[in-house]
């Protein structure tokens, strides 16, 4: 049986900035195991007929200017731009700025005074402690249904009364009346990811700078872990038998709770799928914008990227993204044909040939962040952490963050 000192597992952000943090220390005893052919989780990039696409938009927004730093020292070479996010609402035949809420007074005449009458005059005191009570209780009736509550239902594919009021945590785009108010006069509409970096390459180059960092031959690819014997500290790969003494895995959190044999309620955890399509077209589209949120329910998908705008390339590059519930069966071919179709009825698309696509269905997407979720992973997590499993990331910490808030993680596990 192989011995290691630190197994990890998955060879995305969060499992190879671990690996390069121990590496940074002088600790080259370690394997990262992947199941895949390749390294990069999410953020795998798909490079086809000269249009570079990421399997989601996959773009960096920095806290940390010395993770930027340690990311940009590795990618020497590559064209790397900051852009200064321009993102829409589309309401039927209106846009407005993103975020909505502090954006009501570009709605029609009516729509605005439906806004503010009911953000005005709402009940502050929410039902329960629920997603969906807290955007009624926080900015009213209109603004709820008109974009919050359609929106993030078709992102999470749920029902927002079954997640947590802080599901979303500081990504959520909180405002309050007096916010709002001065909006009116002076836009403010700074969110996270207001400004964000992309590299020419897509996302998978900065997963290639963290895997610069890591010890050559240390990342198996091709061998997925099968089973864990947590009180042995033993793990069962596709190939052999691995003894550790500690583990770091971003293996979603109820896939590992599988793996480790370990007793529990299956329904706490829930999640979301998202078809995800890339499309190239022929001919160059609308210019100064990057994301466009669509909560209409007639129309299939929730959110589209412009990846030309990033770059002013000279051809229209997007993606465009659908959400399903966790069990449903996807069927591409019949959502690819709504989808261009419903391209051309929101007016993304006019008289564009198509002429290069991708797509990838995410299992899981979006993670339900409930009650129920956050008690049994702290329980649960703590119990693993015992035994030396630490379980990290968006997935294995079944929660939801940023690409930086994976590596800040991974660091703070094999610095603790």
């Amino acid at each position: 049986m192989e011995r290691v000192r630190t197994l990890i597992v998955g060879a995305g952000v969060s499992g190879l900035a671990s690996a390069a943090a121990l590496s940074e220390k002088g600790d080259h005893d370690y394997i990262v195991l992947e199941a895949d052919t390749e390294i990069g989780g999410y953020c795998k990039t798909v490079k086809k007929d000269g249009f570079v696409w990421d399997y989601s938009g996959h773009f960096f927004h920095f806290k940390h200017p010395e993770i930027e730093r340690f990311l940009r020292d590795r990618m020497q070479g590559q064209r790397i731009v900051t852009v200064e996010k321009q993102s829409f609402v589309r309401l039927g035949e209106h846009e407005v700025d993103f975020p909505f809420q502090k954006n009501i007074h570009q709605l029609p005449k009516d729509q605005f005074i439906d806004c503010l009458y009911d953000l005005y005059f709402r009940d502050e005191a929410p039902i329960d402690d629920s997603f969906r009570a807290m955007i009624y209780a926080r900015f009213g009736r209109s603004i709820a249904e008109k974009f919050l509550i359609p929106y993030n239902e078709k992102l999470y594919a749920c029902d927002l009364g079954t997640l947590d009021k802080d599901a979303m945590g500081r990504f959520f785009p909180h405002a309050d009346l007096t916010d709002i108010m001065r909006n009116m006069k002076v836009a403010s509409n700074a969110t996270y990811n207001a400004t964000f970096t992309y590299p020419e390459g897509g996302a998978i180059e900065y997963v290639n700078a963290i895997a610069s960092a890591v010890a050559p031959g240390t990342i198996a690819l091709g061998e997925a872990l099968v089973g864990i014997d947590q009180k042995k500290r033993v793990a069962q790969t596709s190939k052999r038998a691995i003894a550790y003494d500690r583990m770091i895995t971003s293996v979603p959190f109820n896939r590992l709770l599988a793996l480790a044999q370990v007793e529990h309620d299956p329904s706490m955890f829930s999640w979301n799928k998202v078809l995800v399509f890339n499309f190239g077209f022929h001919k160059k589209g609308r210019k100064n914008v990057h994301w466009i949120y669509y909560p209409d329910r007639d129309v299939a998908f929730y959110r589209v990227g412009f990846y030309d705008n990033i770059f002013d390339t000279d051809r229209l590059s997007l993606y465009v993204e659908v959400g399903f519930e966790r069990n449903a069966s996807v069927d591409v071919a019949a959502v690819r044909a709504r989808v261009l179709a419903d391209l051309a009825k929101v007016g993304v698309v006019d008289g564009h040939d198509l002429v290069a696509e991708h797509s990838v269905v995410m299992d899981p997407a979006y993670v339900h962040i409930t009650r129920r979720s956050i008690e049994a992973h702290a329980r649960l997590g703590a119990a693993l952490r015992n035994d030396g499993i630490h379980s990290i990331g968006r997935y294995g910490g079944w929660t939801y963050c940023s690409i930086e808030d994976n590596i800040v993680e991974a660091r703070a596990v094999v610095r603790g």
